[in-house]
């Protein structure tokens, strides 16, 4: 499936559940990352969910698994998310590309490689579907590369974690750190002060949920 447009845009069902959009966008061409992809890798989680994660692309186990956020950054995720008092299956998560973009390493090792802009304009199509989809009540970027792409290029995850911003995209919208890196960080002790930071932005917003 082509896209002479540059974007999956006009790979979009014309009735877009989640359902039929996963199912179109399995076949989603409008970008080179698919040729060393395992496969897509689409958002996961309930219609109806009031809080959305969104993340920059899937990693090495999210290729292979076909799920996102089922690898070492979803576990860091989950125990933040469940540390913080909101349940996972109440969440939906989802990256901004659905593709991992990798290069060889050594061995069989397949390192990540973050994503360009043209890469990220190209799916962007099927993260806005989701959003209109779900319609989430609190969106949360996890890290700059989701940050950037949603609430523009000036925005700064160092300056603004945790704090709730306009956005036309959600009633509510914030972001924090992206889990993977709480996991390259090297001391001991940074890395558990990272995580216990990164699950108190989580609280915060399970707190704001509560109150909407």
């Amino acid at each position: 499936m082509a896209n002479s447009a540059g974007t999956a845009a006009r790979l979009l069902p014309e009735r877009r559940s989640l359902r039929s959009l996963r199912k179109a966008a399995a076949g989603c061409r409008a970008c080179p990352l698919w040729r060393n992809a395992t496969q897509t890798v689409f958002g996961q989680g309930s219609a109806s969910a009031d809080l959305m994660l969104v993340g920059e692309q899937p990693g090495d186990r999210e290729d292979v698994e076909g799920a996102p956020f089922v690898g070492p950054a979803g576990r860091i995720l989950d125990q933040a998310l469940e540390d913080a008092g909101i349940d996972r299956g109440d969440v939906y998560v989802t990256n901004v590309v659905k593709h991992f973009k990798w290069r060889q390493g050594r061995g069989k090792r397949r390192l990540h490689q973050r994503p360009n802009a043209e890469e990220i304009g190209a799916c962007r199509p099927w993260l806005e579907a989701e959003l209109e989809a779900v319609r989430p009540k609190i969106l949360v970027c996890l890290g700059a590369t989701a940050a950037k792409a949603l609430f523009g290029s000036g925005f700064r995850v160092t300056k603004e974690r945790g704090k709730f911003v306009d956005s036309e995209l959600a009633p509510r919208a914030t972001a924090t750190v992206h889990p993977s890196s709480i996991l390259r960080i090297d001391d001991d002790a940074e890395r558990g002060l990272a995580r216990e930071e990164f699950t108190r932005d989580l609280a915060a917003v399970g707190r704001e949920l509560d109150r909407l």
